[in-house]
């Protein structure tokens, strides 16, 4: 049984769907609204006081409990009813007059994933804003089906309405989430993504089987490796004010991020050309960055 619900797990990640909206009922009360899920049910703590189980709203119509929250930094745990899963233990914003969303599915090992969905005010009314983070970052990011970049990304412009949220990564559970964006918010998506236990399992079988060769294989490949990388330039990536770089498909600032690349971290440069340096990336992408904020060694 344990063994179905594994495999059966990265579908039920998919379809759990929340509506992350603005709340905008009692503007003027300094107050916001939660709403925690889980799978399997949880006990939920909320700076270590015992507020109820999973699922639960509050300060919503919706749930019909109106005690919303002050305005503040939280610490929520949730402690699963069932099965030897470790508790999640989390750090929430409640902002006014918004909803702030907890959701977490417990697997046993890595396989935990979930997310925490928060809305803030932004100073440009007419703007709608999506910030998605991930752990591990670099994950791809699709916005109703549509590829849009890697974690971390901060995206502008975007419209008042609903939207499917997709993340995917090698090796891990795709996470997909439906959201709402509203004007005048930012709408920051933690996303925690879990390992696929398929994944870990084909891995492992395969590392069993060529583990013999391949170390035969390192041994005799690292001095050619050592050679090439001490003869090869090297492109050192620079502070910028993002706390990243962006790495393009072509040489030039209106083309597609396809990966991002940070401070302090150096790659093999490919090639060269006015303003501009190609690269591999440590996901196997292979683009551009500005020479404004890199370095040829």
């Amino acid at each position: 049984m344990k063994k179905v619900f594994v495999l059966i797990a990265p579908l039920f990640i998919a379809i759990i769907i929340f509506a992350t909206v603005t709340y905008f009922l009692n503007k003027n009360s300094g107050k916001g609204a939660l709403q925690v899920t889980s799978f399997p049910q949880s006990n939920i703590f909320l700076n270590g006081k015992l507020i109820g189980k999973t699922p639960l709203c509050m300060g919503t119509e919706k749930c019909k409990i109106q005690d919303m929250l002050s305005v503040g930094e939280y610490s929520i745990k949730l402690d699963p009813l069932k099965g030897d899963y470790t508790p999640y233990d989390t750090k929430i914003s409640i902002n006014k007059s918004t909803l702030t969303v907890v959701d977490r599915t417990f697997l046993s090992g890595a396989g935990s994933s979930g997310s925490v969905i928060t809305l803030s005010p932004i100073s440009d009314k007419k703007d709608a804003q999506l910030l998605v983070i991930s752990l591990p970052t670099y994950g791809n990011v699709f916005l109703d089906s549509n590829q849009v970049g890697a974690t971390p990304l901060l995206l502008k412009n975007l419209t008042e309405s609903d939207h499917d949220l997709h993340i995917t990564k090698d090796g891990y559970s795709d996470k997909l989430i439906k959201i709402r964006t509203a004007l005048g918010y930012k709408l920051t998506s933690l996303v925690f993504l879990g390992v696929n236990p398929n994944f870990a399992s084909i891995s492992g079988e395969l590392q069993v089987k060529t583990q013999n060769t391949t170390e035969e294989a390192t041994k005799s490949a690292t001095t050619a490796s050592d050679a090439a990388t001490t003869s090869s330039p090297k492109i050192a990536i620079l502070n910028t004010p993002t706390g990243f770089l962006r790495v393009r498909e072509e040489g030039s600032i209106s083309s597609l991020e396809i990966d991002r690349v940070l401070p302090g971290e150096e790659y093999k440069l490919i090639d060269e050309k006015d303003g501009w340096f190609k690269i591999k990336t440590k996901n196997d992408k292979t683009g551009w960055v500005s020479a404004q904020y890199a370095k040829k060694r």
